[in-house]
């Protein structure tokens, strides 16, 4: 079973392009989907523990978390530490059930991968991108975003030209959606068929 890690900076249409693999049939599993359930889950509890007043009702407010990440950017690791550990469990069972339906290939959706130093649990890196003003204008066009915050969430990321050099595979989601499509389509086709035959 081959491992796809897909991965991108903010705004570079990572969540459509995940989308378009399950389209083809690749099940798909989300770090940023597993996170909202976790936050609404056995997460709660142990964030409101660390950071008070953030899940008093036993689902996090994400606002009211990212305020305090903002006013105290030392504390993602402190956040890291409880969530990245429950969402590693998630995958784990997720690939031990992909496994036993001997599925050809398997996608994870995650946006840390190069952050965390764990592109070793992926067999094949798969980068989203665009050009750095289309990203902009995407990530600028979100309800609540500011400069302030787009400039401290990059500052949290790989640069985008590292993570395409580090790439098996990039696509491009700047020239629209039948192009991102096509380029889906051909790294699905390619991974299906490693050894070129029958092309």
């Amino acid at each position: 079973m081959i491992i796809i890690g897909l991965t991108g900076s903010i705004g570079m249409g990572k969540s459509t392009t995940s989308d378009m693999f399950k389209s083809l049939g690749v099940p798909v599993i989300s770090a940023d989907e597993t996170v909202h359930q976790l936050y609404s889950a056995e997460a709660a509890p142990l964030i409101e523990a660390a950071f008070p007043g953030t899940a008093p009702d036993g689902v996090v407010n994400r606002e009211v978390l990212s305020e305090k990440l903002m006013a105290a950017p030392e504390e993602f690791k402190r956040l890291e530490a409880i969530i990245h550990p429950l969402v590693r469990a998630r995958e784990q069972s997720f690939l031990k059930q992909a496994a036993v339906r001997n599925e050809p290939m398997v996608l994870l959706d995650i946006p840390l991968l190069f952050e965390t130093g764990t592109t070793d649990r992926v067999d094949v890196i798969v980068v989203v991108s665009c050009a750095p003003e289309i990203q902009r204008q995407r990530v600028m066009a979100r309800p609540g975003m500011t400069t302030e915050k787009f400039e401290a969430i990059l500052s949290r990321q790989t640069p985008d030209a590292e993570k395409r050099a580090r790439a098996d595979y990039v696509i491009d989601t700047g020239q629209g959606l039948e192009a991102a499509q096509r380029q889906v389509a051909d790294i699905v086709a390619k991974l299906s068929n490693p050894t070129g035959k029958g092309e």
